[in-house]
């Protein structure tokens, strides 16, 4: 296996709304000029690029094809795309990587959630048979499991709320965030609920947002880095697509996940948990009592469709590669209720 690592990193803004087109080029330019120019790279020099996005948030088919006029028309690229959270491309690149193929890769993703309605889009990726025609929200379908949770006795309401009040509290930090501030989980706990058991500071906001991350093999690795984020195992698992047909309040394949990555102890973990009790979920699935969690806020600050979880990849890079932290987990999900999760470890080397 080839040593492959993090070295750049760089995502817009978070915002409820751009007013861009749904293609992501606007937001997609200034994230490669900022992710590019710190490694002192030229477009040129990526030998692969890959991304992660989904035309049914854009509105349209082979979104992703005008995607790639943020890359420009010349020279010719080796591009590959992904129907899905940008954290797949991320493994992707990893694997194009490992086949000897490249050295240096650069993979981004995009969403402008704000275009349509998305609790309503994201009801599309159920099955379309059975469940789709009934037409549950997203949010919803969170609630459904966020009230199995609690029924057993896994979370409250209380530790739901106190998760929201760490994660804005953390996002004061980060420059990028949409949602931060101070807040008391008793005024958080007086809010009425959005779908019950969830209030709104349970769900993550309306995002529209763009985040790009580079990926070099060995030596170039080190040429572009002081401190590379080396990538020491990564996997993705699937659980059932039928929502009667595992516990809610699980999650198999993230911890499968973890475990084909090789997951041991780490300093700081970035979660993919766009519902309050999904991070406590994982927390419980992964066992990471003591462990830092979502440093930048996370989800619950800012949610951009199709690149959240390759930001949590980003982040946690940043961790190791500022010296903050030697060995971190990067977690990024995709489907109803964390039904497909990925994680990804990272160690740095002195």
């Amino acid at each position: 296996m080839r040593d492959v690592a993090v070295v750049g990193f760089a995502q817009a803004p978070a915002v409820r709304e751009t007013h861009g087109t749904t293609n992501g080029v606007e937001m997609l330019v200034p994230v490669f000029h900022e992710v590019l120019g710190n490694l002192g790279l030229a477009k040129s020099d990526i030998e692969f690029w890959c991304s992660g996005s989904s035309d049914y948030i854009a509105g349209r088919a082979f979104s992703f094809i005008a995607a790639v006029d943020a890359i420009g028309a010349f020279p010719p690229i080796n591009e590959s795309h992904v129907e899905a959270d940008a954290a797949w491309a991320c493994y992707e690149a990893w694997v194009k990587i490992q086949t000897g193929e490249v050295d240096l890769a650069l993979v981004y993703g995009f969403g402008k959630s704000s275009a349509g309605k998305l609790r309503r889009v994201m009801t599309m990726q159920l099955d379309p048979y059975t469940v789709g025609p009934l037409w549950p929200d997203s949010v919803s379908v969170a609630g459904l499991q966020a009230r199995a949770g609690l029924d057993q006795g896994k979370w409250t309401e209380q530790q739901m709320a106190d998760v929201a009040v760490r994660s804005r509290a953390d996002a004061k930090s980060n420059p990028r965030a949409q949602l931060k501030g101070d807040y008391s989980a008793e005024d958080l706990l007086a809010e009425p609920y959005l779908a019950d058991p969830l209030r709104k500071h349970d769900c993550a906001p309306i995002t529209d947002g763009a985040a790009a991350v580079v990926l070099a093999a060995s030596d170039r690795a080190r040429e572009l880095s002081e401190r590379p984020a080396w990538i020491t195992g990564i996997a993705h698992r699937v659980d059932s697509a039928n929502l009667g047909g595992r516990d809610l309040t699980t999650s198999p394949s993230t911890v499968g996940a973890a475990r084909d990555a090789g997951f041991d102890k780490v300093d700081v973990a970035e979660l993919h948990a766009p519902f309050t009790h999904q991070e406590l979920l994982l927390r419980q699935e992964l066992g990471l009592n003591g462990t830092r969690i979502n440093p930048s806020g996370g989800v619950l600050c800012g949610n951009p469709m199709f690149s959240a979880g390759l930001i949590r990849i980003g982040e946690a890079a940043r961790q190791i590669s500022s010296g903050q932290a030697d060995r971190a987990l990067a977690h990024a999900t995709s489907g109803p209720a964390l039904q497909h999760n990925l994680v990804c470890l990272m160690e740095g080397r002195d």
